[in-house]
């Protein structure tokens, strides 16, 4: 079986593939400080209280990671308690299929690249990601199935957030569907300009970003992925297909291509 795991700024994604079936996936807390002892820890607990797996049949490991120190202490943690697998981290030099046309491809998270490697294989090109996330991010795949650029959008939970900071009379609400869009509280309030507001930026940026990838917009296939898209996805009037699992399905064509 294939361990993927997706390391973001806030959450950690990992899910296991028995074949090109995922049987089993978490979501946990990322840790900057977290050492390599301390993740194999986290690990073997997940995957030894798994009712589907042992710790042992676990034959190849997957990893795109957006937290650089992150990223240090899995690799020393691959070697010293997964030493016998085979484990392919997405980072410069490592096969994807997915050309980068941008001024530095280096700087494109692997995590983008691996979205758009999962987009196209799935849906082909042209295609838009919605990734929301700590940051909610648009990338563009040509019909080629090219990455050709994006954009980056301050996240649902850090707008949120820094709104309950800045606002004397505002405070955190739990992020749900408001009965209308015009509010009869300052909960309600919160809840419209949050869900309605981010539908409102990705329908915008994404119709503008498919009449620059093709001359009949119809034919871009818009995907939503990451934790917080159910919060606002089926508000969105422009995106075709929500996929939870998209970075981690990319994660295994990636290991596919270079184990």
């Amino acid at each position: 079986m294939l361990l993927a795991i997706d390391v973001g700024n806030s959450h950690t994604v990992l899910g296991l593939f028995d074949g090109e079936l995922l049987v089993e996936h978490w979501r946990v807390s990322t840790e900057a400080r977290r050492t390599a002892d301390e993740w194999a820890v986290v690990l073997h607990g997940l995957i030894g209280g798994s009712s589907i797996i042992a710790s042992g049949q676990v034959d190849g490991i997957a990893l795109c990671c957006s937290v650089p120190s992150v990223q240090h202490e899995m690799r020393e943690m691959f070697r010293r308690h997964f030493g016998d697998v085979a484990a392919v981290i997405v980072e410069p030099g490592v096969k994807t299929g997915v050309p980068v046309r941008m001024d530095n491809p280096k700087e494109v998270g692997s995590d983008r690249i691996v979205n758009a490697l999962a987009a196209v294989q799935q849906y082909g090109g042209p295609a838009v990601v919605v990734d929301f996330g700590t940051a909610t991010t648009f990338d563009a795949v040509s019909p080629k199935g090219e990455y050709v650029g994006g954009a980056i959008a301050p996240g649902i939970d850090i707008s949120v957030e820094a709104l309950s900071r800045r606002g004397a009379q505002l405070h955190m609400v739990e992020l749900v569907k408001p009965r209308s869009v015009v509010a009869k509280n300052t909960t309600e309030a919160l809840r419209s300009g949050i869900v309605y507001g981010f539908a409102g930026q990705v329908d915008g940026i994404v119709d503008r970003m498919a009449q620059e990838l093709t001359d009949d917009a119809d034919d871009v296939t818009v995907v939503a992925t990451g934790g917080l898209a159910p919060m606002v996805v089926d508000e969105c009037e422009t995106v075709d297909v929500h996929e939870p699992w998209l970075t981690l399905v990319g994660l295994r064509l990636v290991f596919q291509r270079n184990a």
